[in-house]
């Protein structure tokens, strides 16, 4: 990986296709199993299309992190300034949809997660 914190543009549908991809390609730099690089572009392709669908577009921040001398992981960001969570424990249910698509929403995203947090103000 050329740096340890690297930034891109997720505005459309195609910049949801290349986060997958980056986010593929840097689990496989960190070593992460088939499985783990399943989960971690899953998850990251379910918040890159939020931020696409609910957030009017913004970016994600991909930074590999250390945890001691033979463990490494990724930490993904992503940010947007559309109009916010209004109610995030309730975004954060399993089974809520906003009846939009058939995603995995937040919750789903969470659990293909080691760690999540969401930020979100109205507005």
């Amino acid at each position: 990986m050329a740096s340890d914190l690297e930034t891109f543009p997720v505005r459309n549908g195609e910049d949801v296709v290349k986060a997958r991809q980056i986010v593929r390609s840097r689990a496989m730099d960190v070593g992460f199993s088939l499985v783990e690089q399943t989960k971690i572009v899953t998850a990251a392709s379910e918040l890159a299309r939020n931020t696409v669908i609910y957030g009017g577009g913004g970016e994600m921040r991909i930074e590999r992190v250390y945890g001691g001398p033979k463990r490494s992981g990724l930490r993904l960001t992503f940010e947007d300034k559309g109009p916010g969570i209004a109610d995030i424990d309730l975004a954060l249910r399993d089974g809520f949809t906003t009846g939009n698509g058939l995603g995995l929403g937040l919750n789903g995203a969470r659990q293909l997660s080691h760690e999540f947090d969401i930020w979100s103000e109205p507005g």
